[in-house]
């Protein structure tokens, strides 16, 4: 049977979610949690690999068992397995055969989170980026805007970037205040390396005023990574949920 697998993960103490030599993979974990049960089981298929200490709510994994088991017993058994790590399966269900949580994904989503008071984290350490200026949020979303669409953002991708295809497209991108957070939403097909994290990053100077507010076409236009702004930190970074 193939199953779909809903886990959700603090990746603070993780070297990303691909498996690790050094066993700090999120992956590393989960595949060793399913071979507790499953020792057959193969290698996890994921909708999106998050880089090192970011966060999912809703990551999704599709995996073939051999032994027969209920979906509810599957979360059961792999929460056990789980509970000595910051990992947990939220939910899971038997699919097709031909289900790929990676190549039948339609739609992305992550949310970045700013803490933008004076007082730094004590509860969301390493769960968000303290900024204690405050930002012009109106400047910030009309930037934002020039980032819908399909671009080349070969200027806010990682260097080190193994996609061949820089071109991506822009579904959508919202900037919404929270209390004394600032949530910045997105989605797309697909991302490049990088690439969320370098568009807050980009914003975050322009609502501090340190760039223009139409600065965004210039930049992408650009296609080098040294004209965008600085990588926002990865604590504040969340893998939300996918659409099949």
């Amino acid at each position: 049977m193939r199953y779909k697998i809903v886990l959700e993960y603090d990746g603070t103490n993780f070297d990303g979610w691909q498996k690790q030599p050094n066993g700090k993979g999120v992956q590393n974990i989960v595949e060793n949690a399913l071979a507790a049960f499953n020792p057959e089981a193969p290698k996890t298929i994921v909708a999106g690999r998050t880089d090192a200490g970011v966060h999912a709510l809703g990551q999704v994994i599709s995996i073939d068992i051999a032994r027969e088991i209920t979906p509810n017993k599957l979360c059961d058994a792999l929460n056990a397995h789980l509970r000595f790590h910051p990992i947990i399966a939220i939910s899971a269900e038997a699919v097709d055969e031909n289900f790929s949580a990676r190549f039948s994904a339609k739609k992305r989503y992550y949310r970045y989170v700013i803490l933008n008071r004076p007082a730094p984290p004590a509860l969301l350490a390493n769960r968000v980026w303290h900024l204690p200026h405050k930002l012009n949020l109106a400047v910030m979303q009309k930037a934002a805007m020039d980032f819908i669409g399909q671009h080349d953002f070969t200027s806010f991708r990682s260097v080190a970037c193994q996609a061949k295809n820089p071109v991506r497209q822009m579904l959508d991108f919202t900037i919404t205040p929270r209390e004394d957070q600032i949530w910045l939403e997105c989605s797309a097909p697909a991302f490049l390396h990088h690439q969320v994290r370098n568009m807050v990053g980009t914003l975050v100077e322009i609502g501090r005023g340190q760039r223009p507010a139409d600065d965004i076409p210039r930049i992408l236009a650009a296609r080098d990574r040294a004209v965008a702004g600085v990588t926002a930190p990865a604590g504040g970074l969340y893998f939300v949920r996918v659409d099949y």
